[in-house]
């Protein structure tokens, strides 16, 4: 009787570990998958990056007002997520920016891959040139890397990284790929910013996020 008892037992308790390992390989998943299907756009962000409103963040890059985009989505890895890490202040912690725009005729048709570089921020030296006599804020631009892309399906863009020092003296790094559909009707952006020292340590993830955006044919 005994013996059989201690079977039962050691029975209980190989059906313990193993549920055990169950429920410890079914934890949190890794990335948060990002989507928007109409518009033929992914990527992933680690799963502890936490959503940002999108009218907050409409807000924070307009001053209030409102955006053209089609889709606008922004993610922050900042143990006090904020929508005024896009730009408005520096972000000391991983912050993602994603916007797919439609664009009209005339933009269309001048649209070139300086255009596409000075999406968000002047990065072409006229871009700068013109920025800083009307009072753009941000000093020290430092192109760091730049490529042109063209993933297929006609889609092509370019990626660009590089710093700027905002007031106060505080350099930011920042990573964003644009690109364009074959018609080059549309935009699609993706970008992920963070001072230079919290760039570096979080490199392996914000390659991983960059890497990670997909845009199909549309």
């Amino acid at each position: 009787m005994i013996s059989v008892r201690r079977r039962g037992m050691s029975a209980i308790a190989g059906l313990g570990t193993a549920l055990a390992l169950f429920l410890a390989g079914c934890g949190a998943p890794n990335y948060t998958y990002v989507a928007n299907t109409s518009q033929n756009t992914y990527f992933k962000v680690p799963y502890s990056w936490r959503q940002i409103s999108t009218n907050a963040l409409v807000k924070a890059i307009t001053g209030g007002g409102s955006a053209n985009g089609t889709w606008i989505v922004g993610y922050d890895a900042s143990g006090s997520p904020s929508a005024q890490h896009v730009l408005g202040v520096v972000p000391s912690s991983p912050f993602v920016y994603a916007t797919v725009g439609q664009l009209n005729q005339s933009t269309t048709d001048m649209l070139s891959y300086n255009l596409l570089k000075d999406f968000f921020l002047p990065v072409t030296s006229d871009a700068r040139t013109n920025a800083a006599q009307q009072g753009f804020p941000l000093t020290g631009f430092k192109l760091l890397a730049s490529s042109d892309l063209t993933p297929g399906q006609g889609i092509h863009g370019v990626s660009e990284t590089y710093d700027y020092t905002f007031p106060g003296n505080r350099v930011v790094t920042f990573e964003q790929v644009a690109l364009t559909n074959a018609a080059e009707t549309k935009v699609y952006l993706l970008l992920v910013h963070c001072t230079a020292s919290c760039f570096s340590h979080n490199k392996a993830q914000i390659s991983t996020v960059i890497n990670s955006f997909t845009v199909r044919s549309s």
